[in-house]
């Protein structure tokens, strides 16, 4: 008989699948995870990926991509155990592709897209159809984004409501913060504002403050590994 821990398919997203189950049934600690305790190393791992994208060599890129992937399977795993409604990685998969094909009709129905724009449009049009019971359009935007990436995200939704012209969002890109904010509320409308100047440049706010904050670890560790007044 096949050991389940050797899985022999050609296939190497199968047998990646094959892997997490044999791991599932067979390890103790995998055993007791459930979809909530798993949460705190997607996390994790995504944040990994994002520096493997941003700074990361080809291969830290692979091998933080894989375990990115390793979350899906997992929770995929989990899922097909389920009592009540249980799902495996193939529904998922088939549940992904049947999305993709709906917002490309540019590539599977007939319709036209020769810029990015109309892409969007058409993306944006399947998505609406999908999404017929929202009610908001912060429906499905999660709250536990980073903070200035969900700004950035709400700005563009605010945008999108011609009611909307408060200058507590900014200004757009014209907006002037105050160079010194004399309050928290203050620092609050001014961040704000950075961030709408960010969405009007097509800047990424999130991106930019974690650059920052790599130059910043850079000159930290620069000052700590130069001698001081007692080591000379």
């Amino acid at each position: 008989m096949t050991d389940p821990a050797e899985p022999t398919s050609a296939d190497p997203l199968r047998r990646a699948a094959d892997t997490m189950r044999a791991v599932r049934d067979r390890c103790v600690w995998t055993q007791q995870i459930d979809h909530r305790a798993l949460v705190p190393y997607l996390v994790e791992e995504s944040a990994e990926l994002i520096d493997a994208v941003e700074v990361g060599t080809r291969a830290d890129l692979r091998e933080e991509l894989g375990d990115l992937l390793w979350q899906v399977l997992f929770h995929a795993e989990i899922a097909s155990r389920d009592s009540d409604d249980p799902f495996d990685i193939d529904d998922v998969a088939r549940t992904l592709t049947d999305k993709m094909v709906r917002r490309h009709p540019h590539v599977f129905a007939g319709e036209t897209a020769e810029t990015p724009e109309q892409v969007l449009v058409l993306w944006n049009a399947a998505k609406a159809e999908e999404k017929r019971a929202r009610t908001s359009v912060l429906d499905g935007v999660s709250e536990r984004m980073p903070t200035l990436a969900l700004a950035q995200k709400l700005v563009g939704k605010a945008g999108s409501l011609p009611a909307l012209t408060s200058p507590r969002l900014g200004g757009g890109a014209d907006a002037t913060p105050p160079a010194t904010p004399a309050s928290e509320d203050e620092l609050g409308d001014a961040l704000l504002a950075l961030v709408s100047t960010a969405r009007d440049h097509g800047w990424d706010a999130e991106r930019a403050l974690r650059q920052r904050l790599r130059t910043l670890a850079g000159e930290i560790r620069a000052a700590e590994a130069e001698p001081t007044d007692l080591e000379e």
